[in-house]
């Protein structure tokens, strides 16, 4: 059974942790670590303009040898912003994911950020819903299911 990715969101939350494409890499880095999250939403005013994960530190700063304090995050953020809709299925969410090899999708109504889910999220919601489903199964062979 498909479930969208609105029924995922009402469960998490719809928090989205975004900084400025202004900011510095070291201050990206210093809220992904206090945050814990391996992401952050690049916006300016309303509007998605990009993402910068733990890959872009990795190849676009370290191994290019920018000085984090000096690079802002507009110069090695990720700019293609690949978004989906909150009626998306959570099956066709990580088929984006595999198919652009990106671990966040920002979820937009229009060109309303309405939250942000990771591959992470999303095995967790697909991975509850089986062993649910799984439950009932047992339950319906045993016997034990509600008539």
């Amino acid at each position: 059974m498909e479930h969208q990715v609105k029924a995922l969101l009402k469960h998490k939350g719809r928090e989205v942790h975004s900084i400025s494409p202004d900011a510095t890499v070291s201050d990206a880095v210093r809220a992904m670590n206090e945050k814990k999250i391996g992401a952050l939403l690049v916006v300016e005013g309303d509007k998605p303009v990009g993402m910068f994960t733990e890959r872009d530190i990795l190849q676009r700063v370290i191994d290019s040898g920018k000085d984090p304090s000096e690079t802002r995050v507009a110069h090695v953020m990720s700019k293609d912003v690949i978004a989906i809709h909150p009626e998306a299925t959570v099956e066709g969410a990580m088929a984006v994911m595999t198919e652009r090899r990106c671990r966040h999708l920002p979820v937009l109504e229009g060109e309303t950020i309405v939250g942000l889910v990771s591959i992470g999220d999303l095995t967790r919601w697909v991975s509850r819903r089986q062993a649910n489903h799984i439950q009932d199964l047992v339950a319906y062979i045993t016997g034990s299911y509600p008539r």
